[in-house]
């Protein structure tokens, strides 16, 4: 996470940095009228080794920030026929928008990069149908959030505030903590109503103080000299130490402390960054066949690609995220300096839909008014 030698990881933080901008209108729902459902695939569509599609072209709709390897889908293609092209829609939060517009008659075959922040939305507007892949046994159920098995986990991750090691005596070991005079000016967090970072983190406020005292924290951190930015990059590259700012704490990754010691120019050991593991939120990117595919069950079978160990080996390297396939073995870096929390904070999609209105509003008049 150098600002020197870095362009690889900027492109990371792009990719998490999925813009909550899209939460204050209410979608429209659909009817989800076409007969598209599947279920309980074959492993053998998973693009290693399975059922032949030859000649589908498959349009994958996902985030500007979607970044795979050069040919990743190369042997799905050689092994189904299909070939994939991938479409990208903007942040995460005007796919959603454009899939709701476009329910029914989608712009693509699968979409990929709905998180669990957005998810809520998307069912409630009939976008997926079911598919039940055979790899979701490979799994954790805590990541399968919608038991209809609309959409798929394929990655996940935790926003977590970091901290600069050697400008910290000693780091915060709660939220709390934060509002403390010795960490006076020392913070930096994203708006939630630009950042998908920064609505996490205010996610993890409300779940952690509840809904009678999230509000007497944020107080205290705008008393306490809280820096606020729209979005990851401006804090993490602008005001945060990693960046050349003076902030000492930000809101960032699990996966921070990792791209620290992978793109460090000179190398280091070690990751100069820590995480308050007191802070963390969870976030699971899915992938759903968008109702309205002429090609459902090949699009099971790029769902099943994407889970399987091939794709899913090419996720935290890429994309700075977690597979959420537990049988993927993870780069050194992330076992040793950025494990994901064993406890996370977190809250479901219809909690987190019903109350982001007004959560981010109350937010905004409390922060920057």
């Amino acid at each position: 996470m150098k600002t020197l030698n870095g362009s690889r990881f900027v492109a990371m933080g792009l990719a998490l940095a999925i813009s909550a901008s899209a939460c204050g209108s209410d979608a429209p729902t659909a009817s989800g009228t076409s007969d598209t459902t599947t279920t309980d695939s074959a492993s053998d569509s998973s693009g290693e080794g399975g059922a032949s599609f030859d000649g589908v072209n498959l349009t994958l709709v996902t985030h500007e920030s979607f970044v795979v390897s050069d040919g990743i889908f190369d042997q799905f293609t050689a092994d189904t026929g299909i070939t994939v092209e991938v479409l990208a829609a903007g942040d995460a939060g005007e796919v959603v928008s454009r899939a709701v517009l476009t329910a029914g008659q989608p712009e693509g075959d699968v979409m990929f990069g709905i998180d669990n922040t957005f998810l809520q939305r998307g069912l409630d507007a009939n976008l997926f149908v079911p598919h039940e892949s055979a790899l979701l046994a490979d799994v954790p159920d805590e990541l399968e959030l919608d038991p209809e098995y609309r959409v798929t986990p394929i990655d996940v991750s935790d926003v977590c505030v970091n901290y600069w090691i050697d400008s910290v005596g000693t780091p915060p070991q709660t939220l709390a903590d934060l509002a403390k005079p010795e960490y006076a000016s020392s913070f930096v967090t994203e708006n939630p109503e630009s950042s998908s970072p920064g609505f996490a983190f205010l996610l993890a406020t409300i779940a952690t103080f509840g809904e009678d005292g999230w509000e007497s924290f944020w107080q205290e951190m705008v008393d306490n000299d809280v820096a606020i930015t729209s979005g990851w990059t401006e804090a993490y590259y602008g005001e945060f130490i990693a960046g050349g700012g003076d902030r000492a704490l930000v809101t960032s990754y699990a996966s921070s402390p990792p791209a620290e010691v992978i793109f460090a120019d000179p190398p280091v050991d070690v990751a100069p960054t820590g995480v308050l593991a007191d802070s963390c939120f969870r976030q699971v990117e899915f992938a759903g066949i968008l109702d309205g595919t002429p090609h459902p069950e090949a699009a099971a079978a790029l769902i099943d690609f994407m889970l399987s160990p091939t794709f899913q080996a090419d996720v935290p390297l890429n994309m700075f995220v977690y597979p959420a396939n537990d049988t993927v073995e993870l780069p050194a870096e992330f076992l040793e300096f950025g494990p994901l929390s064993e406890s996370p904070i977190t809250m479901t999609p219809a909690e987190i839909e019903a109350g982001r209105l007004g959560w981010t509003e109350r937010w905004t008049e409390i922060v920057l008014s």
